[in-house]
């Protein structure tokens, strides 16, 4: 048995199965490489879900976490930190709001927000109590709480999991007419992905964020983005609303404010959003720590140089030049994305995304699929140009061999 294997079926042994891993282990990782445990290395073409925006390793996190390592990296928020307040202060400017609340998972940022959408409605907008209603899309991904998974579409994130929350309506992504006919004086917000990830890096209709935002002002609704994949870099603009000039009422960020070195979110508003909150009413032990904010303040310095998104835009630019090519060759039937971040469509006779993942894996390229025959691709916004050609070519030759 090899230590791939042996680590696997002791996974396997004391762990739920709740994911299917591809069959690495890995063992170290620096830059948009990964190294296993048997010496093998890997082109980190997923970049863990856009957590890793800045590489495996970063130094500049590195050196951030380790100095306040040595320092303190809990208080709970029953006290004052030194490196609360600068952080909060970093990220309101970085998004051109009044104030944050920081939590620690995605998943976490959005309950957050649905709970602060929900009280502004009350609060604010003068809903009548327990009438608050959400208008979200279908094939949506924005966590796995029960609340979250109530108003999903996708069978597997969903089902057994009821009874399922109320005060959620489902309309078609992109519909903007179905979005206006589902909004009533009852709706408090609407929360969207500016590109849905999970569903196959889904790029909106031109024109549909910028209606959204119309609509909702008109209304008088929060228009809430959940940027936490398409956030922070990934699409070549500091977040994904940017391509279409729209500044959405509530920003959702995680994955890569944390660096991949730490789980780190937050809710970003105005004053009069997030102003709703007083003590006791909304909390998180480890929200806003001192270790997640010396971090994430790390994280906003390094998008103030504009140097990832400018990356992201040259070396996405040409990553969808390449797959692009790749259409008329008859193995993939549609590329879709933005900046470093696309999804790739496989003709289903060349075999699932899974089965491609596999031989990609082999030929020491991790990327991962998603419904069937589609592949996500998104790899750390430092990869160079020739790592990515090279990923690229291992692409190309897998879907012609």
């Amino acid at each position: 048995m090899t230590r791939t294997d042996a680590a696997i079926a002791a996974a396997d042994a004391h762990s739920a199965h709740n994911y299917h891993p591809l069959p690495v282990v890995v063992a170290t990782a620096e830059g948009a490489w990964m190294t296993d445990v048997e010496g093998n290395r890997y082109l980190d073409m997923l970049a863990g879900y856009s957590a890793l925006n800045f590489g495996h390793g970063n130094p500049r996190l590195l050196d951030a976490a380790r100095a306040q390592l040595d320092r303190v990296t809990l208080t709970s928020r029953a006290f004052h930190h030194d490196r609360f307040a600068e952080f909060c202060t970093q990220l309101a400017e970085l998004c051109g709001k009044d104030m944050v609340l920081p939590m620690n998972t995605g998943a976490e940022a959005v309950e957050t927000a649905v709970k602060t959408a929900r009280k502004w409605g009350y609060r604010v907008k003068g809903v009548p109590e327990g009438r608050a209603k959400i208008v979200v899309a279908e094939n949506n991904f924005h966590g796995r709480t029960t609340t979250i998974v109530s108003f999903s579409t996708d069978p597997e994130a969903r089902a057994d999991y009821g009874p399922y929350t109320p005060g959620f309506a489902i309309v078609p992504y992109g519909d903007l007419a179905a979005l206006d006919a589902a909004v009533d004086e009852d709706t408090v917000a609407v929360l969207l992905e500016p590109i849905q990830g999970e569903a196959g890096v889904l790029v909106p209709p031109p024109g549909y964020l910028a209606g959204v935002r119309e609509l909702t002002a008109a209304r008088n609704v929060l228009f809430m983005a959940d940027e936490i994949q398409s956030g922070l870099g990934r699409t070549g603009r500091t977040f994904a609303c940017e391509h279409e000039g729209v500044v959405p009422d509530v920003y959702i960020l995680g994955k890569a404010l944390g660096g991949g070195v730490v789980p780190v979110s937050a809710v970003v508003a105005s004053r009069e959003v997030l102003g709703v909150f007083h003590p006791g009413e909304h909390g998180s032990t480890f929200g806003g720590n001192p270790l997640a904010c010396a971090v994430g303040l790390e994280v906003v310095a390094m998008l103030r140089t504009g140097e990832y998104q400018q990356r992201a835009t040259e070396l996405g630019d040409h990553l969808h030049r390449e797959l692009g090519l790749l259409t008329g060759t008859g193995a993939v039937r549609e590329v879709r994305g933005r900046g470093l971040w696309a999804g790739v469509d496989i003709d289903p006779a060349h075999g699932t995304g899974r089965e491609l993942s596999e031989k990609l894996m082999a030929r020491g390229v991790l990327v991962k699929d998603t419904h069937g025959s589609t592949i996500r691709i998104a790899p750390p916004l430092v990869i160079t140009k020739e790592d990515l050609d090279w990923g690229l070519t291992q692409l190309r030759e897998t879907l012609t061999a």
